[in-house]
């Protein structure tokens, strides 16, 4: 706990059995209460590490749901728990669990609600590896993201991330899409909701064992992040209603 408040770690797992060792044991266990994995249908021994980890709070989804679906799993087990803080780390280990200390502060000291661990802030990306061709992208769908959004973040696309419970409460995620683009449409569904979101520099790692989504989900990712952006500016001139801008039940 930080300041009397829970915090819970989620890893919203798919065929992690090569690195949620390494990833666990980097947890930094005097501050984190509880950890959750919802494993989406792995084709791998996820399952049986997580068991061997001693994680108690395990959910197998039965049929895979996705990267948004299996997050939607990670925060409804988190809020069920009754966690305070939450945060998201991908037991690939391409993010380092030793970030936590520092995200978790930042919102227990009542100073922010939502924390991402930036790879762009700083040098880290393209040193940890970041493909030039994603570095680009990065840097340019979160160009055109700030300006119809009016913020100033350094990225929109890391998957480490903090969040109090009053933001998972508040914002409508259930409506969000299950595939890769429910990331971004957190972000929006956040500003919308008159939240600051602060950001952290974060190294990353790039290698085989890493998870990477390919280029036919990259484009339909890209696109989806157009759109939502899109959608966020004409949603906040009151020229369109969208579910996701609704109040979470």
């Amino acid at each position: 706990m930080i300041n009397g408040k829970k915090v819970v770690v989620v890893l919203p797992a798919y065929n992690a059995a090569k690195t949620l060792e390494i990833t666990y044991e980097e947890i930094d266990f005097s501050i984190v209460d509880e950890v959750i994995l919802v494993d989406d249908r792995s084709h791998d021994d996820t399952v049986a590490v997580a068991e061997m980890l001693g994680i108690k709070h395990i959910v197998v989804h039965e049929k895979n749901k996705g990267y948004g679906g299996n997050q939607k799993s990670c925060y409804n087990k988190a809020l069920e728990i009754g966690a305070d803080i939450v945060v998201m780390l991908h037991p690939d280990y391409q993010y380092t669990p030793k970030l936590i200390p520092a995200m978790t502060h930042l919102i227990a000291s009542g100073l922010y609600h939502v924390v991402l661990g930036s790879r762009i802030l700083g040098k880290g990306a393209l040193r940890g590896g970041m493909p030039l061709i994603k570095y680009v992208a990065n840097r340019g769908l979160t160009l055109f993201q700030n300006i119809l959004m009016n913020a100033k973040l350094s990225e929109y696309h890391t998957g480490y991330r903090a969040f109090s419970r009053e933001v998972l409460q508040n914002v409508n995620y259930m409506a969000n899409s299950d595939n890769f683009v429910f990331d971004n449409q957190i972000l929006a569904q956040i500003w919308y909701a008159g939240y600051d979101i602060a950001e952290i520099t974060c190294p990353t790692r790039y290698f085989d064992d890493a998870s990477s989504i390919n280029l036919k989900n990259s484009t339909i990712y890209g696109l989806g992040v157009l759109k939502t952006s899109m959608q966020y500016r004409l949603q906040k001139w009151k020229l369109i209603k969208h579910k996701i801008y609704e109040q979470a039940d």
